[in-house]
């Protein structure tokens, strides 16, 4: 008899998500959903098989009477919706796509470019419940999710590093967060300067806590864990909601054969003597800044994503010519 491998027992589990714009690594581990973000979509964009989805958006938007930056972001939003067209060929479930960084802090700004995305998949003819969009976890982008989530809008709640963050996005009633098991641990690890079991890792005990919390009071905000360094990591999150995996630890997860028992169960988490807790504005801002880690690598992520969209700007540019 033939063993299981750790992606198959994974995936009896837990549903399954791709981390990757890369469409070949969908095709092989056969993922539910995949998400993307600037970084993820400025490397595939760079790559010469995928310029051709570049080069399309550039030709469909060449009448569009824009100028300047206006246009490069135009092109952007549709470069951004036509890999998120090809993956959703692949995929039988949904496609994150990420709105711009730099409106983190824009509730206005997140809102309008939620609904122009939305709009350029519906014109394609997608379903809108087939696409999450993904705003970082500040308070003006869970408040711009919570109004998004009321026109039927779903959202990706990303960047998110704290249990405060995780319980405000439960609030306004956001269909998906994705706590960065990874960047957690690499905090903890250049703080303490120690190494950590998947058992004690920081980032599993965080997704392990939000999870039990929605589950305990009946939140149908779904847990996805992001940003894994390790399959230990992953297979320490086995019974999540989703888990967003990238190809190189899909394939490790393919070639295993040890066993995956399930980790987190919604069933026993129903039962936990846990306490309610909400945030007001104030006290969400709080205590978020008495969190180091949550506030440094919510900041940092914010950064780096950014910086990646001024990349794909410059890449852009160039391909105008």
């Amino acid at each position: 008899m033939v063993s299981l491998s750790q992606l198959e027992q994974l995936k009896s589990l837990t549903k399954v998500v791709a981390d990757t714009g890369d469409f070949e690594s969908m095709r092989q581990y056969l993922p539910q959903d995949a998400t993307t973000n600037p970084s993820l979509i400025l490397s595939a964009a760079s790559k010469p098989e995928y310029t051709w989805l570049v080069d399309k958006a550039i030709s469909d938007r060449k009448n569009a009477g824009l100028t300047g930056a206006k246009r490069i972001e135009d092109v952007i939003d549709n470069v951004l919706v036509n890999f998120g067209l090809e993956i959703l060929k692949i995929v039988p479930g949904r496609v994150s796509t990420e709105t711009d960084a730099r409106l983190s802090f824009d509730t206005t700004g997140t809102i309008a470019k939620a609904r122009q995305l939305i709009r350029l998949y519906e014109a394609q003819g997608i379903d809108r419940n087939r696409i999450l969009i993904k705003i970082a976890s500040t308070w003006e982008g869970i408040h711009a999710a919570e109004l998004l989530e009321r026109e039927g809008i779903h959202c990706n709640l990303t960047l998110l590093f704290s249990f405060a963050q995780a319980v405000v996005c439960a609030e306004a009633g956001v269909q998906l967060v994705s706590p960065f098991v990874g960047r957690i641990l690499d905090w903890y690890k250049a703080t303490t300067k120690r190494d950590y079991s998947p058992s004690e890792d920081p980032g599993v005990i965080s997704v392990t806590q939000i999870f039990n919390y929605y589950k305990r009071f009946d939140y149908h905000t779904e847990v996805m864990g992001a940003s894994f360094r390790n399959k230990g990591e992953i297979t320490e999150l086995a019974g999540c909601d989703l888990l967003t995996i990238s190809p190189t630890l899909l394939s490790e997860l393919a070639a295993s054969t040890e066993e995956v028992p399930r980790k987190l169960d919604a069933s026993a988490a129903t039962k936990l003597p846990l306490d309610k807790v909400s945030f007001d504005e104030k006290a969400f801002r709080f205590e978020l800044n008495e969190d180091a880690m949550a506030t440094e690598k919510t900041a940092e992520g914010i950064r780096k994503f950014s910086a990646d969209i001024v990349k794909l700007e410059h890449l852009i540019t160039t391909r105008l010519g």
